[in-house]
């Protein structure tokens, strides 16, 4: 509930989704319950006793249907639903993942901006990670989160939403398994809503990503949202991803192949062709240092920006084979239980 002039109505609730969240479940939770009326979790198959966990706190539950395929999209769209039968005055609805903590102060903020701003359907704002010294790929986690400020794009699975405006487009497309909130807010834009990045501390997440398996699959994933995200977007006559879905091409494919075919034609001097990777390495690791990553996170940050084309590249592979076969989609997972 946010307290404050005309704020007497109880206008948040929250929905928390998760898998297997262990103990961060628990942080999430209490960060919410004091906050926001109702808070429903959402459960998609976890075994570790998460469904308790939440109960016990006094969270309303929904666990998806196992026979159907698991989604973060779906479990938004189940939470919500239930929130509105619980409590149908609901005007915002703060969405968080179950790996998340969101930060003491940040739903009033968000719901103030919102109600002052009646042309807004999202509001987001900072997301940290919690353990940034863990491991490189956390704190190329943080490094990642670091966006501007301001009118914005799209959001992430953390930020408030006007329920009028989610209800408005029909909700998340449950049948994605990775980039459902950009899709959602290119049709919230396309409707005429804006997405705005406040400059504040919303949640603090716990990646637990210690390994360069987990990096891989989650890049995997980016790449499978991309070009999914780029057909969609070609089929609603919405450009949306195109960049992102062609660069794996270019430097996976395109500039291998070329420099073969060079060196077929003139020698060992068409190897110079590959002297662009160091160049985009030094870019990226620039543009790292930039937000804030020390010499060693920025280096390693443009090494991975090129391997990762390749992860991206397999991404929408998998998405392509799956799609000409006709296959449902699974989730891509790079995290251990909690």
């Amino acid at each position: 509930m946010v307290s404050g002039t005309n704020f007497d109505a109880p206008l948040v609730g929250a929905v928390a989704i998760g898998r297997n969240e262990g103990q961060r479940l628990r942080r999430c939770l209490e960060s919410i319950i004091t906050s926001a009326s109702p808070v429903v979790y959402v459960d998609s198959g976890s075994t570790d006793g998460s469904v308790a966990l939440a109960s016990s706190l006094g969270c309303e539950v929904v666990i998806l249907d196992p026979n159907r395929p698991f989604t973060a999209a779906a479990a938004r769209n189940a939470g919500l639903k239930r929130l509105l039968e619980i409590n149908p005055a609901c005007e915002f609805v703060q969405f968080v993942d179950g790996d998340c903590e969101v930060v003491d102060g940040w739903i009033d903020s968000a719901a103030r901006f919102l109600w002052r701003n009646d042309q807004y359907a999202v509001a987001c704002g900072r997301r940290r990670e919690r353990h940034p010294q863990a491991s490189l790929y956390n704190r190329l986690c943080d490094l990642e989160w670091n966006t501007p400020v301001g009118e914005a794009d799209a959001c992430g699975g953390d930020a408030m939403m006007r329920v009028r405006s989610i209800c408005a487009v029909g909700g998340f497309d449950g049948s994605l398994i990775a980039g459902e909130e950009p899709e959602l807010c290119s049709r919230m834009r396309k409707a005429g809503w804006c997405i705005m990045r406040l400059d504040a501390e919303m949640t603090l997440h716990d990646a637990a990503m210690v390994h360069f398996s987990q990096w891989w699959r989650r890049t995997n994933r980016a790449g499978w949202a991309f070009v999914n995200g780029t057909v969609m977007g070609a089929q609603a006559n919405h450009r949306r991803w195109l960049r992102e879905a062609v660069r794996p091409w270019l430097w996976c494919v395109a500039v291998p192949a070329s420099s073969a075919v060079l060196v077929s034609q003139i020698g060992l001097w068409g190897l110079t062709l590959l002297s662009v990777y160091p160049l985009i390495v030094m870019r990226a690791a620039s543009t790292a240092s930039r937000c804030g990553g020390d010499t060693r996170t920025a280096l390693a940050f443009g090494l991975l920006s090129i391997i990762g084309k390749f992860a991206e590249l397999q991404g929408q592979l998998t998405w392509m084979r799956y799609r000409l076969l006709q296959r449902p989609q699974r989730l891509i997972e790079y995290k251990r239980p909690g």
